[in-house]
């Protein structure tokens, strides 16, 4: 039996080593051709990628942000948004490239950095910051669920889809300012399920926080749940 299964081992790996000659994939960085022990990102740009360490920090710039706008318990982004950063190029494919792999990658970073601080070790549910269905339907998915999803494969705490909504369809925020941000996201998110977040600490997340007009408004309609308590962890602090 052991010989039988190392055989099948064997030939595994043979048929991986023939794919990988002839459909290398490639880093979403750099385009470097990825080993096979690589996923996505390779080991260099992922070490290049400019980390805040806010998970340690329990008053970081995330928690100064909000500060007096909604109430958290705790806050951090994992990356800084810099021009002419690789993470700019990534997160660009992620969201206009249809590549939904790098947010479940970058969740995954998210999340090891979140356990290893031990800041956010009684979070009870991941909440992404939804998508209009008109866009997700363009889109083809919501990089913020694609995010929550890698965090949650490494913190095993499960992830809501379906209890905070977006009532309406907003415009692209590119070049807004702050008031202009947030009067077009301001009361357009709603909880559909306010039972099952009673007296919960959940964790909202999206890909990058600029003005937190989004983050604010997701939180306000969150925070109206009896007994909630909310934190919030982003991608990148632009």
């Amino acid at each position: 039996m052991l010989t039988f299964v190392s055989s099948m081992k064997r030939i595994v790996e043979y048929l991986t080593d023939f794919w990988f000659l002839f459909f290398p994939k490639n880093c979403e960085a750099c385009g470097r051709t990825l080993s096979r022990s690589e996923e996505v990102i390779c080991f260099d740009c992922l070490y290049e990628l400019p980390r805040t360490h806010f998970c340690k920090e329990i008053d970081n710039p995330i928690m100064q942000l909000f500060a007096g706008r909604i109430r958290l318990e705790r806050a951090t982004a994992l990356f800084y948004f810099q021009k002419g950063s690789k993470f700019r190029k990534l997160l660009h494919s992620l969201k206009y490239r249809h590549k939904p792999e790098i947010g479940v990658l970058l969740g995954k970073e998210l999340g090891a950095e979140m356990l290893s601080s031990g800041n956010f070790s009684d979070i009870d549910y991941i909440i992404p910051v939804p998508l209009h269905p008109n866009r997700q339907k363009k889109r083809g998915y919501n990089q913020s669920e694609r995010i929550a999803a890698g965090i949650s494969s490494v913190t095993k705490i499960p992830v809501l889809t379906d209890v905070l909504l977006r009532n309406t369809d907003t415009k692209t925020q590119t070049k807004m300012n702050r008031e202009e941000r947030w009067q077009n996201v301001s009361g357009k998110f709603i909880v559909a399920d306010n039972e099952s977040l009673k007296g919960k600490h959940v964790l909202l997340v999206d890909d990058v926080v600029t003005t937190g007009a989004t983050t604010e408004s997701c939180g306000e309609a969150l925070l109206c749940v009896d007994g909630l308590r909310l934190s919030i962890a982003v991608l990148a602090r632009a």
